[in-house]
Order: structure tokens, then sequence, then C-alpha cells
């Protein structure tokens, strides 16, 4: 959420990030006027206090002065105004509530850094990691390489569950389940995060202090009985471990990972991906989540982006890293960065994570916050980033390790935990 106060003081930041996103203004349009009708309630109510404190001390005066009639006649002006304060203070609170509510759907503030743009068009490769694999042979998607040999079957997940479910067998089952297994040993061993195991449906509070609502809810599944949402990513029980904490400044960085299913609608994406495990309603990820300062939010991004490329560099898959502009940036990040793995079934880089920092956004929505050295009290921020999504990870090595005869070769981080050098049917 964004700042209100700051919004009082200067509107022309979140006027100017609005731009920058290509969306309208009229949200902080409506929330200035009701900010208005609040400081001219509040006025009203401070004239009426200042006005029954005096009446209160004549009353003190007449009752000591044995004037306990004109005492009384006070007593009873001093209760008409204390109704009509707490009529002004009602409507206060339904103001309150209103800014509230549509702040809610008021994206973050773009970083500085983040390249001004449109739309994804418009985003700026930074680098680039390992050569694209030319095949001496015709390669094949992943889509067609998994059904011939027996492992991957989409019909029978449609027959169980609807279109963009899928049923793994065998080897690439276990491939699957080795990739996340693989992820969180490099994670919490090589790179510091503590592994959490984060239940997968969340109170509306919970998945509200993340972002997802209200703005998002049709993208969400939800258990409408018990008001609760599966979660669409492990962040939301993440980034949500601290609502209503005070973390202590010598704590900080807090880095934690999850490995769990993830469920989304996917309303508004039909026609995209729609062939294969590229975009599922359900999925599989290894989540990365940081607590942080305001002073080094940024720099434990670029750590939080290289944790997850390193993910990649242990398979061998070739990878480019690719900074959002402003048009594409997402609701509650101030910056990110997309990693995209090549993936030859589509003959280009696909996004396989999204490394973000939400600067205090969720911070201000969970009230969040850390008692720094001095004793002040800041909201921490929040970093989010896939380390790596497990699914798409399982398609690039399908696709990059195939061989002429339609077995896959196992990657060499990998055998390890899969026990085979390649799988065949």
């Amino acid at each position: 959420m964004i700042d209100l106060k700051l919004l009082r003081k200067s509107p022309e930041i979140f006027y100017e990030a609005l731009k920058k996103r290509n969306q309208s203004t009229e949200i902080l349009d409506q929330i200035i006027a009701l900010d208005k009708e609040w400081r001219n309630y509040l006025n009203t109510v401070n004239n009426l206090k200042a006005k029954r404190n005096e009446l209160s001390k004549l009353v003190a005066k007449y009752k000591a002065e044995g004037k306990s009639a004109e005492a009384d006649e006070i007593i009873a002006e001093s209760k008409k105004i204390g109704d009509e304060i707490s009529q002004y203070e009602a409507k206060q609170k339904d103001l309150e509530d209103k800014m509230f509510n549509l702040a809610l759907y008021i994206p973050n503030v773009p970083h500085e850094s983040v390249p001004v743009g449109k739309d994804e068009t418009e985003n700026v490769e930074i680098r680039r990691w390992g050569e694209p694999r030319k095949f001496d042979f015709e390669p094949k998607a992943h889509w067609d390489l998994g059904p011939a040999l027996g492992m991957l079957d989409f019909d029978r997940g449609a027959k169980l569950s609807g279109s963009r479910f899928t049923v793994m067998f065998g080897a690439i089952a276990k491939l699957e389940r080795a990739i996340a297994q693989f992820m969180l040993d490099v994670h919490t061993q090589k790179h510091g995060y503590t592994e959490v195991n984060v239940p997968h449906l969340v109170k509306r509070e919970t998945i509200t202090a993340t972002g997802q609502l209200p703005k998002f809810s049709e993208e969400l599944y939800t258990c409408e009985k018990d008001d609760l949402f599966l979660i669409p990513t492990a962040e939301v029980s993440l980034a949500a471990l601290h609502i209503d904490e005070i973390i202590d400044e010598s704590a900080l960085p807090l880095k934690y990972t999850a490995f769990t299913p993830c469920y989304r609608r996917e309303a508004g994406s039909y026609g995209k991906d729609v062939r294969g495990l590229i975009r599922q309603h359900q999925f599989e990820k290894v989540e990365l989540v940081w607590y942080t300062t305001a002073e080094r939010s940024f720099e434990d991004l670029e750590q939080l982006t290289r944790d997850a490329e390193r993910i990649l560099q242990l398979l061998e898959l070739p990878y480019r890293v690719i900074t959002l502009c402003t048009g594409d940036l997402g609701f509650a990040a101030a910056k990110t960065y997309d990693i995209e793995v090549w993936l030859p079934s589509y003959n280009a880089y696909k996004e396989i994570s999204s490394c973000s920092n939400d600067t205090d956004f969720q911070a201000r929505r969970g009230n969040m916050r850390y008692r720094t050295k001095d004793g002040k009290m800041n909201y921490v921020h929040t970093l989010n980033g896939s380390g790596l999504a497990v699914g798409r990870t399982l398609v690039a090595i399908i696709e990059n390790y195939q061989n002429p005869d339609g077995t896959i070769t196992v990657p060499k981080a990998l055998r390890p935990y899969m026990g085979v050098d390649v799988i065949g049917r």
C-alpha cells in the first residue's frame, strides 16, 4: 500500500508514477477529495473538542461557586457537543475506510532506475548467460517428447480436472521432484535461506496484505465457505509471515525459501501458451523471499536475482535477464528483473523467474516493521523471486537436453537425485 501521508504531502509523486505505468490517475483524485473532506471534519471535531473543554472549565467554576443550576445547563450543552463529536468522528471513520479501500488499488511507485516504457516490448535486456544449443536434428517440443515417453499425459489431466492440468508418470514425475529438491538444497546450503513449510490456504487478510486482493480476485481460487484462498505463489505465505510484528534490525535480512504448489485461474490468458506445461492452473515453484531494510533493499535485489540465476547456471541452461519497464511492472513491485530461459519449442526466451523489490508496499498493508539500533520504527522492505518455477525448469531440461532417439539426458547436477544419466521409455 502507498503511504497516504506522503500522498497528502507530495501528490505529484503518485500522479507521475501512475502516468509512467500508463494508468489512470482518477483514483488519486478521488482519494484527495475524500482526504480534503476528512480534514474538514477533523477541524470541526477539534473545534468542538476545544469548546467542550472550555465548557468543562465553566462547570468546575460554577460548581465551586455553588451555582448548580448553571452547571447543569453547561453539562447538558456539553453533552450535545459530545454527541456532535461522535457523529463527525463516525463520518471521519467512514471516509478513512473509503480512502483505505481505494488505496488498495494503487500500485507501488516505480524506482527511479526502472526504464519508462508502455509495455513488455520496451523491457531492457541487461545480460545473457550461455548459448542456445545448436541441434543436429529437428528438436521436438516437450508436449511431444513427454507423451512419446509415456510420462506426460495432458489428456488424462483434462479428464481429471479440465484444461491446463497435466498428469506426470515415472521418470519425468521423479525429475520434477528432483528439480525442486536440488533448488532447495542449493538455496539452503549455499545461499543461506531458511526453508519454510507454509499453508497453501490463507485468510483474506493474508492475501490482501501481499497485494493479490482486492485487485486480482479473478485470478484466485477461493474456498468461499471458509473465506480461504489457494495461494498463487508461496510469496503470499512467506511475505505475510511477520504480519503485525516488529523485527529487530540486527536480525535482518531474513531469507526464506519454500516449495509449494501454486494455483492460478489464469483469467484473461485465453490463447496464451495453451500447449504443454508453460501456463497451467496448478504448478510447482520454489520461492525466495527476503525481509530487509530500505537502505539495502535494492542491493539485496541484485543478490536475490543472482541466487535464482545460479540454479540455471548449475543446470547449464542458457538464459537472459531483463529489467521490466514501468508499463510492464507488477502491481506491488518497485523494480523487477525477469529471468528468461531458452526454450527450443518457442525459439525464444521464456520467463522462469521474476525477482522484485516491493519496498515497503506489502509491509504497510501487513504492518510489518523493524526496530532500528537507535529505537526508531521503520517498515521492512520485502523482496521476492522464483528460485525457480519448477515446471518451466522441467520444460527447459526436457527440450534442451533431448536426444535424437527421443530420450532425455539428465543434467549433471541432477544425477545424484535421479540415479540415472538418461531418461528413456
